[in-house]
Formats: C-alpha cells, sequence, structure tokens
C-alpha cells in the first residue's frame, strides 16, 4: 500500500498521487493535484468565458465535478486532461448560455407586452398628481446643475452620454 507523508506532497507524482486518492478518496489528494493545474484551468476558463469572475465561478465548479471524475477515468497525461476537462466545462456553460438567451429572446418576441409588465413605471411616467408633485418637490431641491440635467433626460427625453452628465456634476 503506498505510503504518503502529508507534508511532502508536491514532491510526488501525478500518477501516483492518483492511485492514493482512488485507494483512499482522500480530498486532500485531489486538491494537490487540482492546485497543480489551477492556473492552467483558470487561463482555459478565462480565454473562454472573458469575464474573471465567472472564470473563478468555473474553476470552483471544475474542481468539484474532478473529485467525482478522478475515480472514473485512468488519466496518463494530468496536464493535458486538465486543459481538456476546462475546454468542455467552458463550452458546454457558453452553449447552455447561448440557449438560454435564445428562449428568453423568443418569449419576449411572442409576447412583448408581457415582458413590459415586470417593469414598475418611472414616476413621471405615471399619472397620479401627487407622485408628480412630490417629485418636482425632491428636484427642487437639486442644485442647479442636477435640475437641468433631470428636465433635460426625464421631461424633455435629451439622451445624456457620460461627459455630460460630468458636466452636470452628476457622477
Amino acid at each position: 500500500m503506498l505510503k504518503i507523508s502529508r507534508s511532502n506532497y508536491q514532491d510526488i507524482p501525478d500518477d501516483i498521487l492518483l492511485k492514493k486518492y482512488r485507494l483512499t478518496g482522500d480530498i486532500e489528494l485531489i486538491g494537490e493535484l487540482f492546485s497543480r493545474y489551477m492556473h492552467l484551468v483558470y487561463g482555459v476558463c478565462l480565454k473562454y468565458l472573458k469575464n474573471r469572475d465567472d472564470a473563478k465561478d468555473a474553476v470552483l465548479e471544475i474542481f468539484e465535478k474532478l473529485v467525482i471524475e478522478y475515480k472514473l477515468y485512468i488519466i496518463n497525461d494530468m496536464k493535458s486532461w486538465m486543459y481538456v476537462v476546462a475546454k468542455n466545462f467552458c463550452l458546454m456553460e457558453l452553449r447552455s448560455r447561448q440557449s438560454t438567451e435564445k428562449k428568453v429572446r423568443q418569449w419576449q418576441e411572442s409576447d412583448p407586452e408581457f415582458m413590459e409588465s415586470f417593469y414598475e413605471q418611472h414616476p413621471i411616467d405615471e399619472d397620479d398628481k401627487k407622485v408628480s408633485e412630490a417629485l418636482m418637490d425632491c428636484i427642487e431641491r437639486l442644485n442647479k446643475e442636477q435640475k437641468e440635467c433631470i428636465r433635460l433626460f426625464y421631461y424633455e427625453k435629451k439622451s445624456t452620454s457620460h461627459r455630460a452628465l460630468l458636466a452636470y456634476k452628476i457622477i
């Protein structure tokens, strides 16, 4: 039976750690294996998902998945196997996102009025005199530049740009 001291996992080859994990189920062994290739997995996820937070989440999900899959497969080259697992995970994630986005678009196109009901109207759009008066009272408390920006954007339906908002000292 393989005897491995916990203090020197980093000196042990991947295949020996895998064999020991299959025998014992010790999660620390998988942790050591995964930590060796985590940078590779993160890089692949970042390449495909193009978002750091999504890539970090994917790395965690892949690790959870691998705790089970390490026992199921015979792995000859850990680095190549990890690359393929990460790539396939990301491709499936992207495919799933595209499918979800497609379904949402179809749903929106099939019943646009239903989607509108999810959003509350802005108080300026409502015909409630009380709300309108309260809103005007709040606007009056703003400085001159802020009042002008609110007037132009909400009442005159003028579009704003980041530069215009900066000019009015809103942001």
